[in-house]
């Protein structure tokens, strides 16, 4: 783990109060005995991390979607979207982008559109990797709609140590591609629902960068492109 690249990287809003209850937590250790303050400092250390917010470059070519999340592609399966979301139950590929502890957990709208809608559910926190935790855990779905028609739906999902989900928009508000609309806390996957017709460009296993990595194009006089990062 590289110090400076660590430091140079801004920390996210949402993790101040975090980081802030860390570093009290050192500061209490180092008074109980020495040595637990360097293991409280690396605490600390890990919990600005895990909150960084880097800037990303975003793809501007029309039609794309792009990862929601840094991670790895831990599932790509046919079914039917989250009822909430009002997307139809005809079967749509589902891409999965699982999160660990070491990821930054920033996440990003796929394409431009707007948000038509958002269901919150309470669930379990079983291991965010099964396929299972899209059904059973914690969860946060927005559907977003296109300029020119195409809907997604974008899901946060809770994990083993996740359990606060945070979304920073509401029905109606305009997105950018790339744009951040939330996080969260503590490991998870967020499911991206493709318009129904649409292939993944991406594979079991490919590494996601989220706002860079091409999931899927949504141009259909287009072969879909093979995912990059940028």
């Amino acid at each position: 783990m590289n110090m400076l690249k660590i430091v140079a990287v801004p920390m996210h809003p949402e993790g101040r109060k975090f980081v802030t209850i860390f570093a009290i937590i050192a500061v209490l250790l180092a008074l109980v005995w020495e040595p637990l303050f360097w293991l409280g400092l690396g605490a600390t250390v890990w919990c600005y991390y895990f909150f960084r917010d880097p800037a990303r470059t975003v793809p501007q070519r029309a039609g794309l979607v792009m990862s929601p999340a840094d991670g790895v592609v831990s599932l790509i399966s046919e079914v039917a979207p989250p009822p909430e979301l009002g997307l139809g139950d005809t079967p749509v590929y589902r891409v999965s982008v699982f999160m660990n502890v070491f990821n930054c957990h920033v996440n990003r709208s796929p394409m431009d559109g707007k948000v038509t809608q958002i269901a919150y559910h309470k669930g379990k926190f079983v291991n965010a990797s099964l396929d299972k935790a899209s059904e059973h855990n914690e969860r946060n779905g927005l559907a977003i709609e296109g300029a020119e028609g195409h809907r997604i739906g974008v899901v946060q999902i809770a994990g083993l140590v996740a359990r606060r989900i945070v979304c920073f928009v509401k029905i109606g508000d305009a997105l950018k591609t790339g744009e951040r609309f939330g996080l969260i806390r503590f490991g998870s996957r967020l499911d991206v629902y493709l318009p129904e017709g649409i292939q993944p460009a991406v594979s079991v296993g490919t590494t996601a960068v989220a706002g860079e990595t091409i999931l899927a194009d949504l141009r259909a006089d287009q072969t879909p492109v093979q995912s990059v990062n940028i």
